[in-house]
C-alpha cells in the first residue's frame, strides 16, 4: 500500500473511508475527478489518490472543507464511518 504523508496504522481504514465518501458524493453530484479537483484547487492526481482504496493519502482539514464546499454538502458527511463487519 502506498502512503502519502505518514498515517497511523490505526487510521488507515478511516482515510480509505473518507476517500470512498468523497468518491460517492462526487459521483452523486455528477462531477468527474477533474471537475472536482479544479473546483477545489488540487490536481486530479491528488484527488485520485485520495479516492483510491489502495492508497492512503492524508489530507488537511482545509482540503476536506474545500471538497465538501465544492460538493455542496456538510463536511461531516465525508467523515461518516460505517461499522466494520467484525463489530
Amino acid at each position: 500500500m502506498s502512503r502519502g504523508r505518514s498515517v497511523s496504522f490505526d487510521n488507515v481504514d478511516k482515510f480509505i473511508e473518507v476517500g470512498y465518501n468523497i468518491a460517492y458524493y462526487r459521483k452523486h453530484a455528477n462531477l468527474t475527478q477533474e471537475e472536482l479537483a479544479e473546483k477545489v484547487g488540487i490536481s486530479r492526481a491528488h484527488l485520485s489518490a485520495i479516492e483510491a482504496p489502495n492508497i492512503v493519502r492524508a489530507i488537511s482539514l482545509e482540503t476536506l472543507f474545500n471538497i465538501a464546499a465544492a460538493l455542496e454538502i456538510d463536511a461531516y458527511k465525508l467523515l461518516v464511518f460505517r461499522e466494520s463487519p467484525e463489530h
